[in-house]
């Protein structure tokens, strides 16, 4: 039995053979369980229907096993045979239904955005013979189609209106729309289309950027590590010379010892050897002596006394220096010098090495770009923050430009709002290597960055430069000063409608520039950074704007 003959034995609920295979009225069968159970969700409406013809019955149909179909079921089961896969050209639930089939529906192959309607491959064979369904636009699968209906007229939106930025439909542009600047959807496609293209060269120009950094960045964990085990290597050798110099020494003053211990020791048993003798020399004299001092002979003794009455010479005694316990106990003290030194220099120097190793920082190895050129590797994308705009600015162009008002915008509450100064901060935090330039025109502008916790209400406290936690340059009618914590610094330097900022966070350094056909370094600031940074704008003019940079060379002045 084939594949296609087998998928006929298949419950078309479950998609598996039938298990105990009941026939309906309309004459589709089906697993008893799988039948009950979708009628029973059907319970509440009294109408009881086909899954796959959808013919309903008023009353619930009693179902009774078919027992030749079981039969063949069974039959099918001892050929080997398994159940059929499901067939996958069945729509899903997560799948794009085809609007013209009945029962089952497959999963739609394409949709018609004239039609509005999708369609499974059988039934979209019309839109490929009949000439008038040909010239219908054709797109993938999609279940958004009702997107493209006018909700007011019901008819489709063919045009945009870029005055109000929405798709309407040719009713909308003769009615709510009129006058405004309307073009055909396909017009705005295009348009659009080009700046996509753009932006998709743009980020595809970051990712070869980021792609090249990332590449040096692993050379540089690659150089690190070689680095840091080479110096590991290196340390230790060292350290094992000194130890074994140490133990050198510590062997030195022990044969040292050893050899004059062994000396003095030889010395001093010489002495007791001689005192020895001069004992046993003096016990035999003084035995002798005392015989003869028991001789009754007069005659005797008075010739004898003479020989024995002379003693020897004595040994000299009076080298003999007692110390008790007292005899290496300097070389003790010398070696107890030497230690104390050497903890003293080891302290000394460790605390060397340790600043030594913690100073090591590979970011901070590459030296501060000095051309523009150099700083744009480094420009980076910001936008404004609208729950931080003042409420007497107004953004546009993408939060990329702001303006200061003759009347408030109507900006919703939010905790991050400066409601007291026209000032902003961007929606990006900067922690690395940042380079943006800012321009302005009518006013001055203080160009700024600033820790997120800088207060947003109150006095000076959430100004720009006045407090700790912002360092802002005010460019104002042809002059700049440089604040921070409430402390101003004139800066000079040619005036420019344009200020690029540099910010190595890691580094803390700070850099303002004045740009216009050359770089002008105005101020540099060199800190520690506790916290990430935001940029931020305080506006004292018309309108000021986060310049998208252009790459060129172009070198500064310092």
């Amino acid at each position: 039995m084939n594949q296609m003959d087998q998928t006929k034995f298949c419950c078309s609920v479950c998609l598996d053979l039938l298990k105990d295979p009941v026939a309906i009225p309309c004459g589709h069968s089906y697993c008893m369980n799988c039948i009950k159970s979708f009628w029973d969700e059907e319970e509440k409406k009294k109408i009881y229907s086909c899954p796959q013809c959808r013919q309903t019955f008023t009353a619930r149909p009693v179902l009774v096993k078919n027992t030749m179909l079981a039969d063949l079921v069974e039959e099918l089961k001892k050929t080997g045979l398994q159940a059929a896969p499901a067939d996958h050209c069945y729509a899903g639930p997560e799948d794009v239904a085809c609007d013209v089939c009945t029962g089952r529906k497959m999963k739609a192959f394409r949709s018609c955005l004239v039609c509005l309607a999708s369609y499974c491959e059988e039934h979209l064979q019309p839109h490929y013979e009949v000439p008038p369904l040909k010239k219908h636009k054709r797109v993938d699968p999609s279940k958004k189609l009702q997107e493209n209906i006018c909700s007011r007229h019901d008819e489709v939106m063919k045009m945009f209106c870029r005055t109000d930025q929405q798709s309407i439909c040719y009713l909308c542009s003769v009615d709510e729309h009129k006058g405004h600047d309307t073009v055909s959807a396909a017009a705005e496609r295009t348009e659009r289309q080009r700046e996509l293209e753009v932006s998709r060269q743009n980020i595809q120009q970051r990712i070869q950027d980021r792609e090249k950094d990332v590449k040096l960045l692993q050379q540089e964990v690659e150089a690190i590590n070689q680095s840091a085990d080479q110096t590991v290597e290196h340390s230790e050798k060292i350290f094992t010379e000194l130890i074994h110099l140490i133990q050198k020494r510590s062997s030195d003053v022990k044969q040292q010892i050893r050899s004059q211990q062994e000396t003095e020791v030889s010395r001093v048993k010489e002495l007791e050897e001689k005192l020895e003798q001069e004992i046993t020399e003096l016990k035999r004299k003084d035995a002798e002596l005392k015989q003869l001092s028991h001789t009754e002979d007069h005659i005797q003794f008075l010739h004898n006394y003479p020989s024995l009455s002379a003693l020897s010479e004595s040994t000299d005694s009076s080298s003999i220096n007692i110390r008790p316990l007292s005899y290496f106990e300097d070389v003790t003290a010398a070696v107890s010098v030497l230690r104390d030194k050497l903890q003293d220099i080891l302290r000394e120097e460790w605390t060397n090495i340790s600043l030594t190793v913690t100073e090591v920082d590979v970011l901070l190895s590459q030296p501060e770009p000095k051309t523009r050129a150099g700083l744009l590797k480094y420009s980076c994308e910001i936008t404004l923050d609208p729950n931080t705009a003042n409420a007497w600015v107004l953004l546009s162009e993408g939060n990329r430009k702001v303006t200061l008002m003759n009347q408030q915008q109507s900006y919703s509450d939010h905790p991050d709002r400066f409601t007291d100064r026209s000032q902003i901060l961007s929606r990006e935090s900067l922690t690395g290597r940042c380079y943006w330039e800012v321009e302005s025109r009518g006013g001055g502008v203080s160009v700024a960055v600033a820790y997120k916790s800088i207060s947003r209400k109150g006095g000076n406290e959430c100004l720009f430069g006045f407090n700790d936690k912002s360092w802002s340059l005010d460019c104002n009618n042809n002059s700049y000063t440089f604040r921070y914590n409430n402390i101003q610094t004139p800066v000079s330097g040619p005036c420019s409608s344009r200020v690029g900022v540099y910010l190595d966070h890691r580094a803390g350094i700070l850099s303002f520039y004045s740009v216009s056909e050359t770089m002008t370094l105005l101020h540099r600031v060199q800190t520690t950074f506790t916290q990430p940074l935001y940029a931020g704008l305080r506006f004292l003019f018309v309108f000021v704007k986060i310049i998208k940079q252009m790459r060129k060379n172009c070198d500064f002045n310092e």
